[in-house]
């Protein structure tokens, strides 16, 4: 069993979906204090949307909305493979086994984190004893979700810092991602903290390498953009034709189509293919 990751600052539970105050006739107020407002409104209206989706099933963030500015890589991204990265496939791979699933998932993604909170647990002792490969596909289309930082971009690139210089602990980070999972519309962990996430959970240290993930985050970035032209192909056989949403889960090229935080259902859909 792996061992629980190590939390930046306490958890918090998703905010309330209380309706906005109607409008008086007092003063205007700045617009320091009208963006306060609309922020807590997105993260309130954000907060609903993702209660009724696990109400109703819904298995996947929308990979539409949010206006936030996206900070683009430019840097050429690597090829090859390093470490437990698969540039060319798009993916980091942890895990021997001969059942293959792979998840694509944004880091800021709460849906991801839900499913992550559900099931990670199985995937995890599933990679330990040698029952399956684990490809983690790395996207960033939340990135306008974090207040022009590129919040997305940062987390995959730290990701794969962490999979090229630590291999074996790639899945440690992974889950520590989502145990101090940020909120949506808010800035995101710094790289600071990405840093700190890696050592707290006895991983190497990644400072120089987020210094220098140009790269890394222009990998990402690419993944995201090939998502949406597809074909998505897995074991040189075509799965779907784009990425709808996040997350996206299949095994042994088999989408899961069932609840993300219905863990029997994903244990027996993981066990059946």
């Amino acid at each position: 069993m792996r061992s629980t990751p190590a939390v930046l600052r306490p958890g918090t539970e998703l905010p309330g979906t209380g309706r906005p105050a109607p409008e008086t006739s007092g003063p205007e107020t700045s617009g320091t204090e009208r963006s306060g407002v609309r922020r807590h409104g997105m993260r309130a209206l954000g907060a609903a949307v993702i209660a009724l989706a696990l109400v109703a099933g819904t298995a996947a963030c929308s990979l539409v909305g949010g206006n936030s500015p996206v900070p683009v890589a430019t840097a050429t991204a690597p090829t090859g493979t390093d470490g437990a990265v698969n540039f060319d496939g798009g993916y980091i791979q942890t895990g021997t086994g001969s059942k293959h699933v792979d998840i694509w998932f944004d880091p800021m993604c709460p849906i991801c984190g839900e499913f992550e909170k559900a099931n990670g647990e199985t995937l995890a002792k599933a990679v330990s004893d040698g029952t399956i490969t684990l490809r983690l596909h790395p996207l960033t289309f939340l990135d306008r979700a974090s207040n022009g930082t590129g919040y997305s971009t940062r987390a995959s690139a730290a990701l794969t810092c962490v999979a090229v210089k630590e291999p074996n602990g790639a899945l440690d980070y992974y889950t520590a991602l989502f145990a101090n999972q940020p909120e949506e519309n808010s800035n995101g962990l710094t790289n600071e903290e990405l840093a700190k996430l890696a050592t707290d959970n006895g991983l190497t240290d990644i400072t120089d390498c987020l210094g220098r993930s140009g790269p890394y985050q222009a990998w990402a970035q690419a993944n995201t953009a090939h998502s949406q032209t597809g074909p998505i192909v897995v074991d040189d056989k075509k799965v779907l034709d784009t990425i709808q949403g996040t997350p996206t889960v299949l095994v042994n090229g088999t989408q899961f189509a069932g609840k993300v935080t219905d863990a029997a259902a994903f244990t027996s859909f993981l066990a059946k293919h």
